[in-house]
């Protein structure tokens, strides 16, 4: 039998974080799996390449890679973006420590922090939502009272007037209060108590279906992709229904408002999975519901997007900027979180809330 030649890197397969080992000319000479994995390259096709070959690196990892090597001195850096061939960017921690093994000068060890990233940009959003609903509805409940006021004298001064000229301005009155007295109803509504019980999805997805076929017939189609395994989960019937139409409304209006270049015809994707051992408000739950609302129309400005949940922020003429406030709202009572990805022609809603046994 041949003789069997032992890899001289193979124990650092057994880690894992992501090792790569490069030589003096930043070749990868070694890469151990979980490596592969991050980087989405075989160890076998990028052995031999220089490192910023296979990912793009920033100037400062590359000058830190050039003292490590003259100098000996190992470095550590933090919230490194490294860009992959494919286009996905990996946000890493990293340590380069200079070693002399075979061929190879320097050890790379990585660390993918995207999850711990996320999961402070969720806890940052979240408080800064929570202070700016906690400020609203303060106003709100301000304003509620003294607009009662404003609409009984207007109706009082308009049974006093004789000329219909002039009690054409008191309708005024009385309709703005009106619509003002709606629009704090709204901006109040998140706060009832919940009313919890066991919930089909997919009925609830169905509702939201019928109500948006039937509010725009001409210019929208709706696509189902359900898993139909999942099981019911525990929530409040009305609060889900009107987060999921919030946003599936939003998306057929872009759709509708949308220039004459981008096809007439809009469609909108309702999909559900089961996401398992997901991370959802600092919590782990072996289980989740994921429920995407999928869109092809514009796109959300990049001005918008990072502000779309907050109150009064809308992207759309005459928008109020409450739906995706309320959707949000009602989500967060679930235990759950909503995630959006857009680019012009494909926006993508994700909810994800536990799914436990009621």
């Amino acid at each position: 039998m041949p003789d069997i030649v032992p890899n001289p890197f193979g124990g650092l397969d057994l880690l894992s974080s992501p090792v790569i080992l490069l030589d003096k000319s930043f070749a990868i000479r070694y890469m151990n799996s979980a490596a592969e994995n991050l980087l989405a390259i075989s160890s076998r096709a990028a052995v031999g390449c220089r490192l910023e070959s296979v990912v793009e690196c920033p100037l400062a990892f590359q000058e830190a890679l050039d003292n490590t090597l003259t100098l000996g001195w190992s470095y550590t850096g933090q919230s490194i973006k490294l860009e992959r061939s494919d286009g996905v960017v990996l946000h890493l921690n990293c340590t380069v420590s200079p070693t002399d093994t075979l061929e190879a000068r320097l050890l790379v060890e990585l660390w993918p922090i995207d999850q711990q990233l996320k999961a402070t940009r969720e806890e940052r959003l979240l408080e800064q939502q929570l202070a700016s609903r906690e400020l609203i509805r303060n106003l709100a409940h301000e304003i509620k009272n003294p607009l009662g006021g404003i609409r009984g004298a207007a109706q009082l001064l308009e049974h006093e007037l004789n000329n219909p000229g002039l009690r054409e301005y008191t309708q005024v009155i009385i309709k703005e209060a009106d619509r003002l007295q709606e629009l704090m109803k709204r901006l109040l509504s998140p706060h009832r108590p919940m009313q919890p019980g066991p919930v089909n999805i997919h009925e609830i997805l169905e509702r939201v279906r019928s109500l948006l076929s039937a509010e725009f017939p001409q210019t929208l189609t709706v696509i189902r992709d359900y898993d139909t395994s999942l099981p019911e989960l525990v929530g409040d019937r009305e609060q889900l229904i009107q987060a999921v139409l919030n946003i599936a409304r939003n998306a057929a209006q872009a759709i509708k408002g949308q220039s004459d270049s981008v096809p007439a015809t809009g469609q909108i994707t309702l999909r559900t999975r089961v996401d398992r051992q997901v991370t959802l408000a600092k919590r782990r739950y072996r289980l989740a519901l994921e429920l995407q609302v999928i869109d092809n129309g514009p796109g959300i400005p990049d001005d918008v997007r990072e502000r779309m949940f907050f109150p009064l922020v809308s992207g759309r003429q005459g928008g109020s900027g409450l739906g995706l406030t309320l959707a949000q709202s009602f989500v967060q009572q679930h235990q759950g979180t909503v995630e959006c990805e857009s680019r012009p022609g494909y926006t993508c809603f994700t909810i994800r809330m536990p799914l436990i046994a009621g």
